[in-house]
């Protein structure tokens, strides 16, 4: 395990079958069958080869494992990979996620089906080598590279207003990310390297901190996304198909978050700490604003999509509560949401292709015809809401729970969200899938298939199973975020001089 570069092998074999793909020039059903054949294998034994990262991890260190290094660029930057208990579990999501997706799309994609899967395995890639990175630079290739293959997937096979979905997303994250390549800039001159566990130990000035937190803040806020930024959102989930909205939501948002947690913290503490009560409003506003929003939708996957922002908020909030139980609940919040959202978007996607619309209005009485269904759609459903027993419930009470030790105000407005989440989850899950059936066109529809129920069980499985026994997931986690957050408070306490001047009043302003 010590000499073998797992994290390179399971970074770099989507890749692998990407180039098979590529080979494979017949066309027809039979070259279809196999591409699809093919992108399934590579992304299950990516999975497989994935687990031993977990299986060899050492939960007792918040250090970095798995660790590999060479020179790449020269002296600027290097090819440093390595993983550790805030990482390794979102690189499992990845590889989880994928045969999922390639199974969702089996049917519902037959056109350029070759393009279609190099762009997911691409995809992998690129999601897979952001949360292994340890140097900057080579996070930052991933991180924007990345934005190629979805903006691909949306505006070739999305809906009728795909092109306009997928250049809104491009410019949006784009934009962002400009002002971070600039900050990462900043700190190779300030620091003189890009080593990411060098940068985690420097010292910035307190006044730089602030414009680098700035500018990181701009590209992470807008991956989220959180409120005001996040318009992009809605539109490239309601126009992607099925399978990229799944990864939009279960892997693409988690980067932002993730972000915070590599970057923001541990780098900028003081800013940080300064700007911590910004980012509890724009929190709360999202949770409130977005849900009251997902309430008016007509569309199933528009309120899915709204749904995800307000969740996105407790995330942001447990984070940059910057305590033990917040910082965990926000990691888990991510977890359990990859999971979540990525089998309600599944859901809609299985009605979708037998009925062609998403409208709420279109549907009632399932239940009646499409029992397995009904009762898969209901665990997501309450799992969305936070239902104890599933895992929505660990990360939304521990991010609330983190919050209300700095502000009770913020984990007051917070709460709200609960009832509002279950207002109109509920109310979507009345509508489409309770009553009687009385439409014709909804007569002849049929429950699911066996390949809808390989994609489907294995999220029912894990929400109930996480939502009942979180262990594995705090035991991977709890000595990485202890190390954080010890971290930032020491970096906070060492230097109250050295803070901009509005950064001394910030802990009054916490409270």
């Amino acid at each position: 395990m010590i000499d073998w570069p797992i994290l390179s092998t399971v970074t770099f074999l989507p890749l692998v079958g990407a180039l098979l793909i590529l080979f494979i020039t017949d066309e027809g059903e039979n070259a279809r069958r196999n591409i699809r054949a093919v992108a399934l294998f590579t992304t299950v034994f990516t999975f497989i080869v994935s687990l031993w990262i977990w299986i060899g991890f050492d939960n007792s260190t918040p250090n970095f494992q798995f660790v590999e290094k060479f020179d790449f660029l020269g002296s600027i930057a290097s090819y440093h990979m390595g993983v550790d208990g805030i990482s390794m579990l979102f690189v499992i999501l990845t590889t989880f996620l994928m045969p999922l997706c390639i199974l969702a799309s089996w049917e519902s994609i037959d056109k350029r089906v070759k393009e279609y899967m190099i762009a997911f395995l691409l995809l992998e890639t690129l999601m897979i080598g952001v949360f292994c990175a340890l140097d900057i630079v080579l996070f930052y290739v991933f991180f924007e590279a990345g934005l190629i293959p979805m903006f691909i997937i949306i505006g070739v096979w999305g809906g009728k207003r795909r092109v306009y979905a997928s250049f809104k997303f491009f410019l949006y994250t784009l934009l962002g990310s400009v002002l971070m390549l600039l900050a990462v800039m900043a700190m190779y001159w300030q620091a003189g390297t890009t080593d990411i566990p060098t940068l985690l130990t420097h010292d910035f000035p307190a006044n730089m901190q602030t414009w680098l937190w700035l500018a990181f803040f701009a590209s992470f806020a807008v991956k989220m996304p959180m409120w005001p930024v996040h318009t992009w959102l809605p539109d490239a989930h309601v126009e992607a198909p099925t399978a990229g909205s799944v990864i939009l939501a279960g892997i693409l948002l988690k980067m932002g978050g993730y972000g915070f947690l590599r970057f923001s913290l541990p780098m900028f503490p003081l800013a940080s700490e300064y700007f911590a009560p910004f980012v509890f409003t724009l929190s709360v506003v999202a949770i409130i604003y977005t849900s009251l929003v997902a309430l008016m939708q007509e569309d199933i996957k528009k309120l899915i999509a709204y749904s995800s922002v307000a969740h996105m908020g407790y995330v942001t909030m447990g984070i940059f509560a910057m305590n033990q139980e917040g910082v965990q609940g926000a990691i888990f919040q991510m977890l359990s949401h990859g999971l979540v959202s990525g089998a309600l978007f599944l859901c809609v996607g299985v009605i979708y292709d037998r009925l062609h619309t998403r409208e709420i209005s279109a549907y009632g009485g399932l239940v009646n015809i499409m029992p397995k269904y009904a009762v898969a759609f209901l665990i997501f459903t309450m799992a969305n809401v936070g239902l104890p027993g599933t895992s929505g419930f660990i990360g939304e009470f521990l991010t609330l729970l983190g919050v209300f030790k700095v502000n009770t105000w913020v984990a007051l407005f917070a709460t709200t969200g609960v009832i509002l989440s279950a207002a109109y989850a509920l109310w979507l899950y009345r509508r489409v899938v309770l009553g009687a059936l009385t439409k014709d066109s909804l007569k002849g529809m049929l429950d699911l298939s066996l390949r809808e129920k390989l994609v489907i069980y294995p999220l029912v499985v894990l929400t109930i199973f996480y939502g009942v026994y979180p262990a594995p997931v705090f035991d991977a986690t709890a000595a990485s975020v202890k190390n954080l957050v010890d971290q930032v408070s020491i970096s906070i306490q060492a230097a109250p001089q050295a803070a901009p001047a509005p950064a001394a009043e910030a802990p009054a302003a916490a409270h």
